[in-house]
């Protein structure tokens, strides 16, 4: 049966390709979600909203900010475990934490994270001698981290709080809290699965080790981090959520994330959005939307910005690098030919031009 199985998905895939389901649910995702939120937007007032927004405390603002900021330094150990877990040691964490936070301050808001964060990733690397397959591997490691992180988050809030999915997921709360122990029984099979012996994945000569059983512990401890921070920075920004509510915050935030994963629409727009205002009914719909649009600019936009600005530097320092050798390398050349000419055809001056890059 299971071999039948595997062949009958193998001709699925040649005759429609895969590519075209993930195409079609994130395209319907985006859809449903755009006309949610314009259901649940007609009667907002923008100048409510500003009204909200500027009724913000300061505090909140620099609370969101700082665990934003935390955040992201917990998404630069996706990058450093899995250039460990591949064996990449001679590239230093400095690095590690450049191309981390450019791929995912990019790759959240042009959308298509895999392949745009990939993309940047592999314009870094390189840098170090890193491949295509490298990069594959890396990208495939920090994709695990993700979805481990968020199986016991939101594995854990589906069972002990299903009313909040159950609202986003539109299904019954015992359906959800189902899902959530089905989800916890999953990865705790999985952790034993690695704990046992080394366990690889992938096929045609692409292989990559996966991550034992310790080492999986850890990725859920970057997860759990991760995903914490950022749903601390959402709680900091909706201040009529009750103060012993955070739990329903962090669930719905991790839900609305992975749906805008799931989109791929650049920076999850409408998809993010929409989830969380359906996850949370209880809270003043303009003070959400305030909030929503707070949080954007905080963990989109100004990363972004600071991404663009960041790989613009690493660009024109590798250019003035380039330069500076190709350079030397001309004026070494020029004196081996006059050390040539002086001492008929035999050389006079070598010199050794070493390469900055290495």
């Amino acid at each position: 049966m299971l071999n039948r199985l595997r062949s009958l998905a193998g001709a699925f895939g040649a005759r429609f390709g895969w590519n075209w389901i993930g195409f079609a649910l994130g395209l319907g995702i985006v859809g449903v979600s755009l006309y949610v939120l314009s259901h649940l937007l007609q009667d907002v007032a923008p100048s409510r909203v500003l009204a909200a927004a500027r009724a913000t405390a300061p505090r909140s603002i620099a609370s969101a900010v700082f665990f934003i900021a935390c955040a992201y330094g917990t998404l630069t150990l996706y990058d450093f475990f899995a250039l460990r877990v591949i064996g990449a040691n001679h590239v230093p964490y400095r690095i590690a934490v450049l191309a981390s936070f450019a791929s995912y301050a990019i790759g959240h808001n042009v959308g298509a994270t895999a392949f745009s964060g990939g993309a940047v990733r592999l314009r870094i690397y390189s840098y170090f001698g890193l491949g295509v397959i490298d990069v594959a591997k890396i990208c495939f490691l920090t994709g695990l981290t993700f979805w481990i992180g968020n199986l016991v988050v939101l594995g854990s809030g589906m069972a002990y709080r299903p009313e909040v999915s159950s609202r986003i997921l539109q299904l019954s709360p015992g359906m959800v809290r189902a899902i959530g122990i089905v989800a916890l029984v999953v990865l705790s099979a999985y952790i034993v699965w690695v704990w046992r012996k080394p366990r690889s994945f992938g096929r045609d000569g692409w292989h990559v080790r996966l991550p034992s059983g310790l080492s999986t512990l850890i990725q859920v401890g970057i997860g759990l981090a991760d995903l914490t921070f950022s749903s601390l920075a959402m709680y900091s920004l909706v201040p009529s959520v009750p103060g012993d509510d955070f739990v329903t915050v962090a669930i719905a935030c991790v839900s609305a994330t992975l749906l805008g994963f799931a989109s791929h629409a650049p920076g999850s727009l409408g998809v993010f959005d929409a989830a969380m205002l359906v996850a949370l009914p209880h809270v003043g719909t303009e003070e959400l939307v305030a909030g929503l649009l707070a949080f954007r600019a905080l963990y989109f936009i100004v990363p972004f910005a600071l991404a663009l600005a960041t790989m613009a530097c690493w660009e024109a320092m590798l250019f003035f690098r380039r330069s500076r050798k190709q350079l030397a390398d001309a004026k070494g050349w020029q004196a081996d030919e006059v050390g040539h000419k002086a001492e008929g055809g035999k050389p006079k001056l070598a010199i050794k031009v070493e390469d900055e890059a290495s």
